[in-house]
């Protein structure tokens, strides 16, 4: 799953994610990588990982619903998130 969303802080968006580690695991999530954008500090993009699409579409769900519906679950969230579940497809170096 690729997420991307506006910030307004990154500290405390982090502290935020981090905050949710154990529900990243219990959701299924195998990997997470957090990037920004070189040119925009107030932009982060998420890959998280999981071995079904339902086990992604199921953490949507829970980040729609429990995370991203409120601002003390969600500090540092600015404007809406963009999702895609994503199919990683192999390529050869």
């Amino acid at each position: 799953m690729r997420i991307e969303h506006p910030i307004t802080d990154f500290d405390t968006w982090r502290a935020a994610f981090d905050r949710f580690g154990r529900a990243r695991a219990d959701g299924g999530v195998l990997s997470a990588r957090v990037c920004r954008p070189v040119d925009d500090d107030r932009y982060v993009l998420i890959d998280l990982d999981f071995a079904t699409v339902h086990q992604a579409q199921q953490f949507e769900r829970f980040l729609r619903t429990r995370i991203w519906s409120t601002r003390d679950d969600a500090p540092g969230l600015a404007g809406s998130p963009v999702t895609r579940i994503l199919h990683a497809e192999p390529v050869s170096a």
